[in-house]
């Protein structure tokens, strides 16, 4: 087949780029009968790195980045489409392959789609994750024409499918699932020094211990919770472990709330035990992630929840909200929560941090179940999705 690919969120730093840039490579590893043709804008163009015989790169003149314009409180112009459109209408493909609905934009009526949802939680939560009516009246149509175009729904865990379905209608027979793994660089630090330095430089002071949050700062991941349930550790010991918080601080185009957990940091008291490391590296994060206590992700709902997958791949336990697949994904390597359950969080980060062999326990099962998935399975899913699409 020849596969057209929508490759403009190659330069996304969230979870949806991870997906395109991790899930492609693997593509093109294990289908090495089909072409690839990759769509992209000036900025993904920059860092674009998937490369060989069967991939060809399309560069596609945009006024503004998908990657920024496509953001919660942003619209994509007519012109950046339509110029997106055309350049796939000029190509001979057999299929078409969206990462994420994120950067959809409208396809030649005739092409065959797979549109990936990685969740449903702008549909279910816009009060959380779109700033405007406005921008809920973009999503809402940019959902429903993707959702037309698509023959095959692509999403990331049975939990998402059952989300897409029940929220925006989708039958369950559509619907196909690839599921995420954490990136290669993702394993336990092999190197005590390294985990020390990587703490030092995320502003953690020699002999304490610390706990992770890796993602944006947006109202429904509940970082504020997380503030609250440490503030309950850091009341009752001497030596209180701290609060890394991982994630970029500025452009970001998701709706965000940085300046409401500041506030919650503030009116709790705790500013002294919470550290902002801002946007950490792959190959630097690895090495924080080692020394964690664990990793907490208390959200609203996940689609997948890759950040706690790859805390999983290098050795850490998860606290994490129950509303996602990451209960069956991590089963024996966490401890799993309702959303908005402080007490129940503060009792979870407690317990992982008083109970030495407990936590080695779960990390011990962290590790193993994180190892259990790969990449190489979630593209020949995917591939699996664009064969049938195109038959």
């Amino acid at each position: 087949m020849r596969i057209g690919v929508d490759a403009t969120c190659w330069a996304n730093g969230r979870g949806y780029g991870r997906f395109a840039r991790e899930l492609l490579r693997a593509m093109v590893a294990e289908g090495t009968e089909h072409e690839f043709v990759c769509f992209v804008d000036d900025r993904a163009a920059r860092c674009f790195d998937l490369a060989g015989p069967r991939v060809r790169t399309v560069i596609v003149p945009q006024s503004a980045s998908p990657t920024t314009a496509a953001s919660a409180n942003g619209s994509r112009s007519v012109g950046d489409m339509w110029r997106m459109t055309r350049a796939v209408a000029r190509e001979e493909l057999d299929v078409f392959f969206s990462p994420s609905v994120y950067t959809y934009f409208p396809l030649p009526p005739s092409l065959a789609a797979v549109i990936t949802f990685h969740d449903a939680i702008a549909d279910r939560f816009p009060a959380l994750t779109l700033p405007s009516p406005r921008a809920r009246l973009f999503w809402r149509v940019k959902v429903r024409m993707a959702l037309a175009q698509s023959r095959i729904v692509l999403t990331v865990s049975d939990y998402a499918a059952r989300e897409v379905s029940r929220t925006l209608g989708v039958r369950p027979e559509r619907i196909r699932v690839a599921v995420e793994a954490a990136a290669p660089v993702y394993r336990p630090s092999d190197s005590a020094d390294d985990v020390t330095a990587a703490a030092r430089r995320a502003g953690v002071p020699d002999g304490r211990r610390w706990f992770a949050y890796v993602g944006g700062f947006n109202p429904h991941k509940h970082v504020d919770a997380i503030v609250r349930a440490h503030a309950t550790l850091v009341r009752a010991s001497a030596n209180p472990p701290v609060l890394v918080l991982v994630g970029a601080l500025d452009d970001d185009p998701f709706f965000g709330a940085q300046q409401h957990i500041r506030d919650e940091i503030l009116r709790c008291g705790t500013g002294d035990h919470v550290r902002w490391a801002g946007f950490v590296s792959d190959d630097e994060l690895r090495h924080l992630l080692s020394g964690a206590l664990a990793l907490v992700l208390p959200s609203e709902s996940e689609g997948f929840g890759l950040p706690a997958v790859e805390a999983a791949a290098c050795g850490v336990p998860v606290i994490a909200t129950r509303e996602s697949p990451l209960p069956q994904l991590l089963e024996g390597g966490g401890i799993f929560i309702a959303p908005r359950d402080d007490t129940g969080l503060a009792a979870a980060m407690a317990a992982v941090a008083g109970d030495e062999p407990y936590r080695r326990t779960l990390a011990a099962g962290a590790l193993a179940r994180a190892r259990a998935l790969s990449w190489a399975a979630s593209a020949r899913a995917a591939l699996g999705a664009l064969t049938e699409a195109a038959a």
